[in-house]
Parts: C-alpha cells; sequence; structure tokens
C-alpha cells in the first residue's frame, strides 16, 4: 500500500503578513528571517515595518532571492494600521492564510524601578500589536477557510529574571495565543507560539553588547551554540506551514536548552 505522504508543506501560493519584517542594515533579525523563509516557500509576503526603508531591503532581499513581496509601512499598535495592512494583502492578492505577529520592544527592571509610562508601552507594543493584528487578520482569514497566526513571545515569560514588564508583557503573548486557538480553531485558524531564547539578531548588536556577555549568552545554552533570527524563522515557518496542521494553541521554545538551566540571567 502506497503511503499519502505530503510532498510540501503547503506555503506555495499563500498569502503571509509578517509584522516587524524589517532590520537595521543588512542583519537577519526574527521577523526577516521569517518573510525570507515564507518567501522561500513559495508564499507571498507583506513585508510590515513602521521604518518602511527597513522593510523595502527585506522586500529587495526576497525579490533577489525569486521570491514575491511587497513592503508596507504601518504601526501595529494602531487598529487602522492594522486593518489597512490586512486590506493591503486583500487587494493585491485576495486573500490571507497566515500571520506573523513579531514586534516587540525590552525593558529591564521590577515593578518599583519601571517607569509607568515604560510599562503602558511595552504593553502596547508587544501585546496591542497582536491584539489588533489579530483582530484585522481573522476575519480574512475565515474567509479563505482558514489560517495559521504566530505570535512571538520569549522564554522570559517562562523564566522571569529581572525583566518584569517583558516578562509580563511576553507571557501575555502565551495567553493571547491559547485563548485565540480556542476561539478560532473551529473556524480552521490555528494559533501557535514561538519563544525565543537569547538569539543574536540586528536588535541585540544594536544594544552594544560587549563579548565577553555574548560569550556568556552561548554559554546558557546547554548546545553551546548561538541562536540567529533564522532559528526563529524557521520555527515561524513550520508553524505557519501544513506540517503543524494538528498544532495548535502550543508554545514552541527555540533557545538551544537555555531554559533547561537556571534562573541566573544570561545577558
Amino acid at each position: 500500500m502506497a503511503l499519502d505522504i505530503p510532498a510540501a508543506d503547503g506555503l506555495a501560493g499563500k498569502v503571509a503578513i509578517v509584522a516587524g519584517a524589517g532590520a537595521r542594515h543588512d542583519g537577519i533579525g526574527n521577523g526577516r528571517a521569517a518573510a525570507i523563509l515564507l518567501a522561500a516557500a513559495g508564499a507571498r509576503v507583506l513585508c510590515v515595518d513602521r521604518d518602511r526603508a527597513l522593510a523595502e531591503r527585506t522586500v529587495a532581499m526576497i525579490d533577489e532571492a525569486g521570491g514575491t513581496a511587497v513592503a508596507f509601512e504601518a504601526d501595529v499598535t494602531a487598529g487602522v494600521d492594522c486593518e489597512a495592512m490586512v486590506d493591503a494583502a486583500l487587494s493585491r492578492w485576495g486573500r490571507l492564510d497566515v500571520l506573523d505577529n513579531n514586534v516587540g520592544i525590552g525593558s529591564r527592571g521590577n515593578v518599583v524601578e519601571e517607569d509607568p509610562v515604560r510599562w503602558r508601552r511595552v504593553m502596547e507594543v508587544n501585546v496591542d500589536s497582536m491584539f489588533h493584528a489579530s483582530r484585522a487578520a481573522v476575519p480574512a482569514m475565515r474567509e479563505a477557510g482558514g489560517g495559521a497566526i504566530v505570535n512571538v513571545s520569549s522564554i522570559s515569560a517562562l523564566r522571569p529574571r529581572g525583566l518584569t514588564t517583558y516578562s509580563v508583557s511576553k507571557s501575555a503573548v502565551i495567553g493571547l495565543t491559547r485563548a485565540m486557538a480556542v476561539d478560532h480553531g473551529p473556524e480552521g485558524i490555528r494559533v501557535n507560539c514561538v519563544a525565543p531564547g537569547p538569539v543574536y539578531t540586528p536588535m541585540v548588536s544594536g544594544r552594544g553588547m560587549t563579548p565577553e556577555a555574548r560569550e556568556r549568552r552561548v554559554r546558557a545554552s546547554v548546545l553551546g551554540i548561538e541562536g540567529t533570527g533564522w532559528d526563529i524563522g524557521h520555527a515561524v515557518r513550520f508553524l505557519a506551514s501544513d506540517q503543524a496542521r494538528y498544532i495548535t494553541g502550543q508554545v514552541l521554545v527555540v533557545d538551544g536548552g537555555t531554559t533547561l538551566r537556571g534562573p541566573e540571567r544570561s545577558t
């Protein structure tokens, strides 16, 4: 008896939105990696970023590799911008199948040290953006017969380490993921979450990390290697693909085993 084994991941011809698809210079951040890998699988990608030039550079990289992508400028903390980006994908390609919610910022300190304005801003960027983007995307996915949403959280949600505001925001992302999975599973929409560990991206390098601090991050991994945006991009691509058709409401930790160690700070 011949086995019915899928030959591909089913992304060819689908339409994806990647929020936070830009990165400084030619660096590979989590969003840029996801956009490039989704396009490499045959998806048509709307590369969304608050800085249009950064999104356009991602599009240029995809074009050079023979993929299909368009840049779109949006502030995903604003509901009207999220509605506009979904409308842009629908106007250009007629459907929406994948949403990668990748936007996020960091913060340090405990509740006494944290500035209330900063607290609100982190929640706005890290959580509200995913609410607004998903709220705009779900009706379009429903119309297409289903889809996949991937939210990017952090291992800080699973292992707090002195980054209280950030940890709380990323915990909320996991809660949002699980609730949406239940709400929209009957509509054929899968919702999953990627929790990156201390991967080295343009955002991290831009903070002026010392070589010593970078080496500590490498040692925090039980594999003794450094993660990159590509590792997160591959996880997003998998969860968006048909290969993950029976996976929803889950948190995929991509950290080289960092969370298997103690809770000491690794940065």
